[in-house]
């Protein structure tokens, strides 16, 4: 893992946008696996204005997320597929229709998640996969468990996670329990993946994420066996790694 440390939000947000900007650039049909929550918000931003700009053309690009709430339409304010939307793609010049997020919406869950897979292998994986961390060290929906997941599945949330996400529903009753989420596998298939992290929240979960025993406990500490990893992140979230 390549550690770069960001002074705070902002930094860390073009610092990200940078990198994702490199790669657009060096390849402009590429394939980006991306993230939601308030982590990435600043680095779309910053991807926005540039291709606003003239400096980064997304015209050619294809996305795939890793994620979406399990019951919500594509039209609910608080779904994945409305937010990807109103932080990023209105706001770029991509081709909506090669932007891809689970189908919530779709009660079988099996078929969903099967029809997920089909799509992201015959995109040939993430050039570029973009993730957050969570508190308890999660990556996309995948919360600490006994193994590591494989493909898209169901997952149910856990009160944690329920509780980080409540903030942005207007009651914690609203929040759903359940997901759809790339497995861990699927994850490590993209060529090359970047961490974005933010606050002393985190700052548990990206020492062991990086400095940690490779173990379900922590799904992120899986990224350790991959050989193409940067994390950027904030001093306060990397206030419990050694300084570099």
């Amino acid at each position: 893992m390549k550690i770069v440390r960001a002074r705070d939000y902002d930094d860390m947000s073009r610092k990200v946008a940078n990198i994702i900007s490199a790669q657009v650039i060096l390849k402009p049909d590429c394939v980006l696996g991306l993230a939601t929550g308030s982590t990435p918000i600043g680095a779309y931003r910053q991807l926005a204005g540039w291709n606003q700009k003239g400096d980064c053309d997304f015209s050619q690009v294809s996305t795939y997320n890793l994620d979406e709430y399990r019951g919500l339409s594509h039209d609910d304010p608080q779904s994945y597929h409305y937010f990807m939307k109103t932080n990023f793609f209105d706001h770029v010049n991509i081709d909506q229709a090669n932007t891809h997020v689970p189908d919530g919406s779709n009660p079988d869950a099996d078929a969903a998640c099967k029809e997920y897979d089909r799509i992201v292998a015959a995109a040939g994986y993430p050039d570029l996969q973009l993730l957050g961390i969570g508190n308890n060290g999660h990556i996309g929906f995948n919360e600490p468990d006994d193994h590591f997941s494989k493909g898209t599945h169901c997952v149910n949330l856990t009160e944690s996670t329920i509780q980080a996400n409540s903030r942005l529903f207007d009651r914690i009753e609203d929040v759903p329990r359940q997901a759809y989420t790339m497995g861990v596998q699927t994850i490590m298939f993209a060529k090359m993946i970047v961490i974005a992290a933010n606050g002393s929240a985190k700052a548990q979960a990206v020492h062991d994420m990086c400095y940690g025993p490779v173990t379900p406990q922590c799904p992120a500490s899986i990224l350790q066996l991959h050989d193409n990893v940067v994390v950027v992140a904030d001093e306060a979230a990397l206030a419990l790694c050694p300084a570099e």
